[in-house]
């Protein structure tokens, strides 16, 4: 396994709630989960996110294969140690936080995956790419918002700030260095209770289709899905989205 680095934290919420890891997705930062954790800070939880290595103001490194951000969340544990009650994790947070559950079933209690990238064919692969291309060539605010109008003014000037914060090679790198990107069998091996929130395939969805019903053969994971959001349904809907999670949770 991967050398694991220290990966940064905010939180929110009073610490000695149920705590909850929140981990983003390919060229964001934890700021940008904020909906989430206050969200969940209101509903009684203490959620901490972490900036993925090579984003925010995480360490930067030379390795950005699944198998390290796995072993950076895998090493990653509650402030009064133990197991995570819950973890959410969007996009390449999912694979990797599957990644650790299946690996060390003690890590978690819990696990909700947004949109998340457990297996990425050509066509997806290629879809995220000119995203981030896009995004690193005007990584301002107002392209931001012209891209997105309806997400929230903070959603916004996160994101901006998240691409300007993140390694551009880091990101690269995480596209060349997982040539093959599949965790399915991973998810095949989850033992702890799962559920997918995935994103509205009239949209855009990474999770849908012949792969979210393979996944889905594993009795211990459920699925919903939020109707009329992309990849991001916590921006796109985000009222939603926290419906559905907090639903999860029970």
């Amino acid at each position: 396994m991967p050398a694991p680095v220290t990966l940064p934290r905010l939180s929110w919420g009073a610490v000695g709630r149920p705590t909850v890891l929140l981990a983003h997705g390919l060229g964001s930062d934890g700021a940008l989960m904020w909906r989430f954790g206050t969200a969940l800070a209101d509903a009684g939880w203490h959620a901490v996110a972490v900036d993925l290595r090579g984003h925010g103001d995480a360490p930067r490194a030379l390795d950005y294969s699944l198998a390290a951000y796995s072993a950076d969340l895998a090493a990653t544990r509650p402030e009064a140690g133990g197991s995570w009650d819950a973890v959410i994790a969007h996009s390449l947070g999912g694979a990797a936080a599957t990644l650790a559950a299946a690996g060390d079933p003690t890590w978690t209690r819990r696990l909700v995956l947004i949109d998340p990238a457990i297996h990425l064919a050509e066509r997806d692969r290629q879809t995220v790419r000119a995203s981030q291309e896009q995004a690193f060539a005007d990584p301002t605010v107002a392209a931001v918002r012209a891209e997105h109008p309806t997400w929230h003014p903070l959603d916004v000037e996160l994101k901006a700030r998240a691409t300007q914060r993140a390694s551009r090679w880091a990101v690269e790198q995480t596209s060349e260095q997982n040539a093959t990107w599949d965790v399915r069998a991973e998810a095949a091996a989850l033992t702890v209770p799962t559920h997918v929130i995935g994103a509205d395939p009239a949209v855009f969805s990474i999770f849908t289709g012949a792969l979210a019903e393979e996944v889905l053969r594993n009795p211990i994971v459920t699925m919903s899905v939020v109707e009329d959001a992309g990849h991001s349904p916590h921006r796109d809907r985000p009222d939603e989205t926290v419906a559905q999670l907090l639903a999860a949770l029970g």
